[in-house]
């Protein structure tokens, strides 16, 4: 049940900037700063070492990425402009040494990425930056209480499927996953595992463009059916409960088998996931104060999803992700200050 609740309380983000409580924070911090204040910069274990931290194309992914690398930095290490490259060619491109890092591995979404990139051969897979991150099918709550509609399945039923019509071929349009995302390939699995082609169609192309086309024909009382997941801002402005509902599926569809049912026994389809940190193995081997440092941080759902709404209200440029994520750090200094002692104790021999 605790796997749950987190997961329900991530999609009641509002929309302000709000962090850790004092009492939580209190709790998971150490007073180091002194101790750091007082470590010369020659003693600094990533000295001379440039770092290359890569992340997807949802710009979103910009402030969790950039958090990591203003704590190497306090390490020592010299970092460069973050890149964004589809995650199947960045999980090879860490494999192979072309690149540090990947802040945002969705475990087990991305396993298959994981394992073709050469696995734990090549990669090593760290810590749990943030989580339990869900994801799933949601319809306008209007719409699902007025049909009664809680199931995925219930759209192989024709007259269902096309009240989400909205270019006229009678398949009910489902906003979908960009081509190369994890989710796609799922996505893909359901609507022949539920039986669904033949009703629905999967719309694809930029998932932000998109999503703010569904979220327009919402506000116009329009029906709707989408993916999403969290964190991203989405939840934020349809707020699952009150604007949307989230739909169920029939069975497990996995290809991995993993099971996705939760510990209430509802099943949106998706396992629920932990974002971790993808490094190269051969670079982690030889610095294991970067490795500390990627097993201790963490980083809140509601975190992501608040500085995610900032983006999405105009927020949105490097300098501005600069400026959430100073400001995250310094309202956290003493749990930020706490990942960088523990790093530099792991660098002593």
């Amino acid at each position: 049940m605790h796997q749950l609740a987190n997961f329900k309380d991530t999609v009641k983000t509002k929309r302000r900037f709000q962090w850790f409580s004092a009492m939580a924070l209190a709790a998971l911090t150490l007073t180091t700063s002194l101790a750091m204040a007082q470590t010369p910069a020659a003693e600094l274990p990533g000295k001379g070492i440039q770092v290359q931290a890569l992340q997807g194309s949802v710009a979103e992914e910009t402030f969790q990425t950039m958090l990591v690398n203003r704590a190497l930095e306090k390490l020592g290490y010299e970092t460069q402009p973050i890149k964004e490259v589809a995650y199947p060619t960045a999980h090879v491109a860490v494999g192979n040494g072309d690149a540090t890092f990947l802040a945002v591995h969705w475990d087990p979404l991305h396993q298959d990425y994981y394992d073709n990139a050469g696995g734990d051969a090549k990669l090593l897979r760290t810590g749990a930056y943030a989580g339990p991150a869900a994801q799933g099918y949601l319809i306008d709550k209007a719409t699902a209480e007025k049909y009664n509609i809680t199931n995925i399945e219930q759209l192989r039923d024709p007259g269902l499927a096309k009240l989400f019509d909205h270019d006229g071929d009678g398949k009910a349009d489902l906003t979908g996953c960009d081509p190369g995302w994890g989710c796609e390939a799922m996505i893909e699995h359901h609507m022949d595992a539920y039986k669904l082609r033949a009703t629905v169609k999967h719309v694809q192309g930029s998932y932000a463009a998109l999503i703010a086309d569904t979220i327009g024909r919402y506000q116009r009382g329009e029906p709707i059916l989408y993916y999403t997941w969290t964190p991203y801002w989405v939840s934020g402005v349809l707020v699952p409960g009150k604007d949307v509902v989230w739909l169920q599926v029939p069975f497990s569809a996995n290809p991995r088998k993993e099971n996705t049912r939760l510990d209430d026994g509802s099943d949106y389809g998706f396992s629920v996931n932990t974002t971790r940190i993808v490094v190269n193995r051969a670079w982690a081997e030889k610095n294991p104060a970067a490795v500390k440092l990627f097993q201790v941080m963490r980083l809140p759902i509601a975190d992501i999803n608040a500085q995610n709404e900032r983006m999405r209200t105009g927020e949105n440029s490097q300098d501005d992700i600069a400026r959430h994520t100073a400001g995250w750090i310094k309202f956290h200094q003493q749990l930020f200050d706490s990942w960088i002692a523990q790093a530099l104790a792991a660098a002593k021999p």
